[in-house]
């Protein structure tokens, strides 16, 4: 994720990065623009063509495909503040479950064990969601076997298990009264359910139909829109149809980009910072 200052107008107006729309568009711009001129030039030189300029229909259709791509640009970045919640609600959850746990459980081997499983869980669940294993960034210790737990199918859920299993432990050794084993379970139900709508967020992109018909219309109308503005505007139609291409196809670009925000892009959510904010929370809670 970028982290950047949003009042530094004249830096962000004239700085080009890796993730700008500009960039990512500039090819099929620079196609734009070739189609533009060899139309120009067939009416204006080949031809010599003479017609009245109109551009009414296009009024018309930019109208309803700038609502299509507000509507389109909206629902993307609901999918993006929906998972901003979530790894903010992993956030407070993990804060929960830990000061919990680290008040109930005194022995230090399981407090290790506890709080390594925990924060072993974020970075699996991040790495999840970008469809991968990497237990690189795991902690380890003694008792937690990082290898075998990275071997299951779903890895997030291996882990929980493992949670599980080390407080149902707790429970049936007399560490943890049942209203203490209650309040805890509620707070790892939460991890899961979050992770489940993270999992959601994921797997369910814009309908297929919906993202195509808006490429579609968005090619259609570009390429259209010079022949209403040759006759007035003649070979100017060449930046002013560039123009107008990356003003309504930078919508569509940003909406993919942000409606799936668990990945590396510029725009994603920074869900390794969080990871790492969470463990070393974590370590405090604990005592390391």
């Amino acid at each position: 994720m970028v982290i950047y200052n949003p009042k530094d107008w004249i830096k962000l107006i004239f700085q080009f990065h890796k993730s700008d729309t500009f960039r990512v568009l500039l090819p099929a711009m620079a196609g734009i623009g070739v189609l533009t001129a060899i139309g120009a030039y067939v009416i204006l030189d080949f031809f010599d063509l003479h017609y009245k300029s109109t551009i009414m229909v296009h009024s018309l259709l930019g109208f309803v495909l700038s609502l299509l791509l507000v509507f389109r640009t909206n629902t993307a970045y609901e999918r993006w503040w929906e998972g901003r919640k979530l790894w903010g609600g992993f956030v407070n959850t993990s804060r929960s479950l830990s000061v919990r746990l680290a008040a109930y459980v005194d022995d230090p081997a399981t407090r290790r064990r506890l709080r390594v499983l925990i924060s072993n869980f974020f970075f699996a669940a991040k790495e999840h969601l970008r469809l991968r294993v990497d237990i690189n960034e795991w902690d380890s210790c003694e008792g937690v076997d990082n290898q075998a737990l990275a071997q299951h199918g779903h890895v997030p859920n291996a882990i929980l298990s493992r949670i599980m299993q080390e407080i149902a432990e707790l429970h049936r050794n007399g560490k943890l009264t049942e209203a203490q084993l209650l309040s805890v379970n509620e707070d790892v139900r939460a991890l899961a359910n979050d992770l489940g709508a993270c999992e959601r967020i994921r797997s369910t992109p814009i309908p297929y139909s919906y993202s195509i018909f808006i490429k579609k219309i968005i090619f259609l109308y570009t390429v259209t829109l010079p022949f209403g503005l040759i006759p007035d505007f003649r070979y100017w139609t060449i930046p002013v149809a560039m123009l107008i291409f990356y003003t309504f196809a930078s919508f569509e670009v940003i909406a993919e980009e942000i409606e799936d925000p668990f990945g590396h892009d510029a725009n994603d959510l920074p869900t390794d910072e969080l990871s790492v904010k969470i463990r070393e929370q974590l370590k405090e809670i604990y005592g390391g």
